[in-house]
Parts: C-alpha cells; sequence; structure tokens
C-alpha cells in the first residue's frame, strides 16, 4: 500500500509517496539492530562486572558542555546510581527495542544517553573525527525509531495499545511505540 504525503516544508508545498509495507519493514530492522547493539553493550559490562564509570563522569569529561552535570555522579552514591544503571538501562533499552514494548519509552532513554556519549567522546577527544560521528548517528536512529512508532509494527506494543487499559489512559499510548 503506497500513501502521498502531502505538507509544506520550509514554506514549500512538499509531496511524496510512501511504501508503506517498506517503511514497516525498515523500522523492525532498525528496532531489531539498535536494540541488539544496546542489549549487547548493557550484557558486556555484566560479564566485566564490575563496571565503572568514573573515567566517563569525572576526568576530563567535567571539561565537556555536560560536565557541570557528570561531575554530580563521579563519586560516592551517585557513582554507584551510574555504575548499575548504565548496564541496566542498556539492557533495558535494548530488550524494549527488540520486543518492540514500550518503544518510545525506551527510544527516548536510549536518545539520553547517546547525547552523553555524544558530547563526551566528542568533546574529549578533540572531535577528532569529526561531529559526524557514530554517537550522533545512534542518537539520530533512536528519534526516527520514536517519532516513527516502531513497536507498533511486529512488536508488542500493537498488543499494548489495543488493551482496554491504555484505552482508557490514552496518556500511556506517549510510552507505546
Amino acid at each position: 500500500m503506497s500513501t502521498n504525503i502531502r505538507t509544506r516544508l520550509l514554506g514549500q508545498d512538499v509531496s511524496f509517496p510512501l511504501d508503506e509495507s517498506r517503511l514497516a519493514y525498515w523500522l523492525v530492522v532498525m528496532r531489531l539492530i539498535v536494540g541488539w547493539w544496546f542489549l549487547h553493550a548493557g550484557l558486556d559490562k555484566f560479564l566485566a562486572w564490575p563496571f565503572d564509570a568514573s573515567w566517563f563522569v569525572g576526568g576530563a569529561a567535567a571539561q565537556t558542555t555536560l560536565g557541570p552535570v557528570l561531575v554530580l555522579f563521579s563519586d560516592g552514591i551517585l557513582l554507584s546510581f551510574t555504575n548499575v544503571m548504565v548496564p541496566v538501562g542498556q539492557v533495558l533499552i535494548g530488550l524494549g527495542l527488540i520486543v518492540g514494548a514500550l518503544t518510545r519509552l525506551a527510544a527516548f532513554f536510549g536518545a539520553f544517553l547517546m547525547v552523553f556519549f555524544y558530547f563526551v567522546n566528542g568533546e574529549t577527544g578533540g572531535w577528532s573525527h569529526g561531529v559526524i560521528t557514530g554517537d550522533l548517528l545512534g542518537l539520530l536512529i533512536f528519534a526516527m525509531i520514536a517519532t516513527l512508532g516502531a513497536g507498533r509494527v511486529l512488536g508488542v506494543d500493537a498488543y499494548l495499545a489495543r488493551t482496554d487499559f491504555v484505552k482508557e489512559h490514552p496518556r500511556l499510548r506517549h510510552f507505546i511505540g
């Protein structure tokens, strides 16, 4: 099935056809790839336990744009919290994307993490690889997954959207994809 998209972009009328079946397959592929990427990253941290994020939230990272936020997590209980929540978060984001459950919520938190990775990795490395990096592309992919509702395509979110509970609480639809 094909849909004709009509909109205004920068003051110009824009129209283009969109093949919905190709978009659906693309969303599933992207959701699975990014889900595996984050699940794998989180599981790797658990396998090499204990994970220590002090290299990321302290030292040179304190001099970055996000430094004032990061130094709050550089020692004590907040560092311990970070050491647990980064791998747990990555595993939950990965699982959420792979099964398509709470996809928008998972993509939001994935994008949230990617903002930190993008600025800290870029600024501490002096943007040696340029400003367009894998971290920025990951951020954009998470935004695409959240925006296009990727969890409704072969995911648990399609089932959740039809439940009476979600129908009775329409604000929950913001969390599912």
